[in-house]
């Protein structure tokens, strides 16, 4: 009788190739590994599959690879039987990635052949080779990441521009000698704005952002080789420090902490740009909570946007009428400022309005007799967190719930600050409905407690 024959072995034939030179030929490196493929496969009485596993332009350092994916993808559903290569690196360059996909393979009892290296890893000795070949193309791609960093540290130390995220401000030119950054004036002019309009306000990077927001100016915009549009986001307060803090805008070119005159001209000038430097650093010394709150801000870090659920910012908005400059506070979403007005809803809300509504819905909260208990025991562990060695009499915290005006009144504004941190844990703005919520610390009732008790 005789035996059944075996059915061949399900190849898949996988290609890769690190860049995308050359793959709009007729015939390019991806066909060759290939066909070559196809031809080993041949020779050993198994069947090709139909289905094409090529990266084009991916490197072998990582597995981000989408032809890759799909490979795993159908050794995973049982699809193949063999994976096969033209050399082991077109797989992967990394022994941890490629140990990895090894130990797959071993799993759903797919096998691996390299085609021009002749081995397999059904036997000792190709697992043995696969380890030795697979180190030196890893210290091979060591070697090679080590001479571009030096070389890129060499073109930096001359001035040239080696690459990187193009800048607000410049056009990156290609050139005979490496491609070149280039003023670009239209840019340019918003830069020195920004550099002007930082030093010209006695606010922040948030109220900054705000501004660049209403102008509709945004980080550099550019398409990358492969078509994909990339930057053109909003100015917010960590790019703008980026932006204000790059020596670039000095014709200077930055490698790790040190700076070498550029080839490049300078948009701002030394000593706009030192000023600004100084103007940072002062900003940066807060020294805590009490200092960043220097305004006494009575929602700081209490008041959110209903529409987003960001924190909503205490700033402010200057005008001047014949000589005097008038400062109003507000009260504005940190999404607004930092993304600008498309991407929330919500509108700057008078900084005096909302905390008297705030401080009012905390006098009837303390109104009833029957709360009166609740909040003492609050107030009195907010003054103890205050001042842990002040001696603080009962009755006296008492009187001062009792009568809430004269007590208000007499407190510092750091003394109404830690008062209203003590009681309310959260005040919310919705914008659709125009109404502000107040929600209190546990054991201190909210007006609707107090309304339905005053109903009973």
């Amino acid at each position: 009788m005789a035996k059944p024959t075996e059915p061949p072995k399900r190849c898949a034939i996988y290609t890769r190739k690190s860049t995308e030179e050359g793959l709009e030929q007729d015939f390019n490196s991806l066909d060759a590994q290939r066909e070559s493929g196809e031809a080993y496969v041949k020779s050993q009485g198994w069947a090709s599959l139909p289905d094409r596993y090529d990266d084009g332009g991916f490197s072998g350092g990582n597995t981000e690879r989408p032809a890759l994916k799909r490979l795993m993808a159908d050794i995973e559903a049982g699809r193949i039987d063999c994976v096969v290569v033209y050399k082991v690196d077109r797989l992967s360059r990394s022994l941890m990635d490629f140990s990895r996909l090894m130990e797959t393979f071993e799993r759903v009892g797919v096998s691996f052949v390299s085609v021009t290296q002749h081995f397999n890893t059904t036997h000792s000795m190709g697992r043995l080779t696969l380890n030795i070949l697979l180190s030196f193309a890893q210290f091979e791609r060591e070697i090679i990441s080590e001479r571009t960093r030096d070389k890129i540290a060499a073109a930096r130390r001359k001035g040239k521009w080696a690459g990187g995220r193009p800048v607000l401000g410049y056009d990156i030119v290609p050139g005979t000698g490496g491609s070149k950054l280039v003023v670009n004036d239209a840019e340019a002019r918003i830069v020195r704005s920004i550099f002007e309009m930082y030093l010209a306000s006695d606010r922040g990077l948030i109220p900054l952002a705000a501004a660049c927001a209403e102008r509709g100016w945004v980080t550099k915009a550019w398409t990358t080789s492969k078509g994909e549009s990339q930057g053109g986001c909003p100015l917010n307060k960590k790019r703008l420090h980026a932006l204000l803090t790059n020596p670039v805008y000095l014709g200077l070119v930055r490698h790790k902490d040190e700076v070498f005159p550029g080839e490049h001209e300078a948009i701002v000038t030394q000593s706009v740009f030192d000023a600004v430097q100084k103007k940072l650093r002062l900003n940066g010394k807060t020294g805590g909570s009490r200092v960043r709150n220097a305004h006494h801000a009575l929602l700081k870090g209490i008041l959110r946007c209903g529409a987003c659920g960001r924190a909503m910012t205490h700033t402010f908005a200057s005008k001047t009428s014949g000589k005097a400059t008038v400062r109003h506070r507000y009260y504005a979403c940190s999404t607004v400022l930092k993304e600008g007005r498309s991407a929330c809803s919500c509108p700057s809300l008078p900084a005096g309005e909302i905390e008297g509504f705030v401080v009012r819905t905390m006098k009837d909260a303390l109104a009833g007799d029957a709360v009166i208990d609740a909040v003492v025991e609050r107030a009195l562990a907010v003054l103890a967190a205050e001042r842990p060695n002040l001696l603080v009499d009962p009755d006296e915290v008492v009187g001062a719930a009792e009568s809430f005006d004269p007590v208000w009144d007499a407190m510092t504004p750091k003394e109404r600050e830690a008062l209203v941190r003590g009681l309310v844990a959260r005040v919310v703005y919705d914008p659709d409905a125009s109404s502000v919520s107040v929600t209190f610390h546990e054991g201190v009732p909210s007006p609707e407690d107090i309304a339905e008790g005053i109903a009973a």
